[in-house]
């Protein structure tokens, strides 16, 4: 037997919470397989299986938040004898009939999850959820997703064309099932309120921790990327020939990287009265998801030059937007730069991911009139921003090492890239 346990997805994470079951209890499944999703404010993500086998117990149900470590499955050799998964309190667990007799009539959770041919419903949890909430039989909806899966559309349109129903009709006036992303638990005529995620509730969690522990002041240069703007142009084409885009926060990083090298307070952390020197440059680069924020790390930055960096960078997005990310990607960062400025902000006043020290800010990157040695001239330019905790660092060593960001991106060695 072997036991799997909710892994630590970020070293000041305690607990997850299960998303769904990827999954159930009978189940064959191979050694890394995807096996369960969890939640948590660093990171959604899909839980490789630490071996092969039968999972033949499922000890947390969907939705339960448990500590780090605990034992949430049980995988066994083939033909170990299985035990039935925990449901929701109220719904009984249905009970395996004696060989020949007719089997038990399933309770309406379940219902909702088997077809009329008594094969199993393609649906996604939200969908069974609001099957639950109308007790509805799931397999009189059709299906117009991939295989048959009953989509939010699908139960919403159901629902909305007056179908016959096991539960009473609406009242007057009342807003059908949202089709949010989290279930509603209050709606009305102008407004619909919505449970908060488990990500981003821990999010939330997480920022107000930061700004009660951090001393939080904001620096703010502006700095001109003109000569990095003309390296990108004449060496993206090499880069995208390799797989890997050449984009300006490949230039930031290795910026960010040199400065810290320069200025090493800044890659530290505190630990009650003492400071914590990291020799390793672990970048947390934030990704912006639709369901929140999660930042991956580059792990070792200092050893990568700006191919490796982008290569770096680019896997770590693409793997955190799909949820492919392993727990150590998520953790151990030392300094963390975000991007608000892709979305057109001028720069941001970030907050500081603990227990970092600093976050640095990207602003939006564009052409704008500048002065030029007493003449006007076009140059790209941006704001970048510093957070940084108070309580360690100092404005002026702030200062220091922005300014070192600053002339490393203004005069980047294009033997670099």
């Amino acid at each position: 037997m072997s036991d799997v346990v909710m892994p630590q997805m970020g070293e000041s994470i305690a607990e997850g919470t299960i998303v769904r079951w990827i999954k159930k209890v009978g189940d064959r499944i191979d050694r890394d397989e995807p096996l369960f999703e969890i939640s948590t404010d660093k990171v959604d993500a899909e839980i490789p299986s630490p071996a092969a086998g039968i999972l033949v117990e499922i000890r947390a149900k969907e939705g339960e938040t448990v500590p780090v470590n605990s034992v949430v499955a049980v995988i066994g050799e083939a033909g170990a004898a299985v035990t039935a998964a925990p449901v929701k309190a109220g719904v009984p667990v249905p009970v395996p009939s004696a060989p020949g007799a007719a089997p038990a009539a399933a309770p309406p959770a379940m219902a909702a999850e088997i077809a009329s041919d008594g094969q199993r419903q393609k649906s996604s949890p939200l969908v069974r959820k609001i099957a639950q909430e109308h007790n509805l039989d799931l397999a009189r909806v059709p299906g117009t997703g991939l295989g048959g899966r009953v989509t939010k559309d699908d139960i919403l349109g159901y629902l909305g064309k007056g179908e016959q129903r096991t539960a009473p009709t609406a009242a007057a006036g009342a807003v059908p099932a949202p089709a949010a992303h989290a279930p509603a638990f209050e709606s009305g005529d102008n407004v619909e309120v919505v449970a908060m995620s488990v990500m981003r509730k821990k999010i939330a969690e997480h920022m107000v921790f930061s700004r009660r522990t951090s001393a939080h002041v904001h620096s703010v240069f502006e700095v001109d990327y003109t000569r990095v703007a003309k390296i990108r142009e004449a060496r993206k084409a090499d880069y995208e020939r390799q797989g890997v885009k050449l984009t300006y926060m490949s230039f930031l990083m290795k910026a960010a990287v040199d400065a810290l090298k320069a200025v090493p307070i800044i890659n530290s952390s505190l630990d009650g009265d003492h400071i914590v020197y990291k020799k390793d440059i672990n970048l947390g680069i934030a990704v912006a998801l639709d369901r929140g924020l999660i930042v991956p790390v580059i792990k070792h930055a200092e050893e990568k030059n700006v191919l490796g960096l982008s290569r770096a960078i680019q896997d770590l997005a693409v793997r955190a937007r799909s949820k492919q990310l392993k727990p150590d990607e998520v953790q151990g960062g030392t300094f963390t730069i975000t991007n608000p400025g892709v979305f057109g902000a001028l720069f941001g006043m970030p907050i500081i991911s603990q227990p970092q020290v600093a976050i640095m800010g990207v602003g939006n990157i564009e052409k704008r009139v500048a002065v030029m040695e007493e003449a006007i001239a076009i140059r790209t330019k941006g704001y970048l921003s510093l957070g940084y905790d108070h309580r360690l660092i100092d404005g002026a060593v702030a200062d220091e090492f922005m300014s070192h960001v600053k002339k490393t991106l203004e005069n980047f060695d294009s033997d670099a890239v």
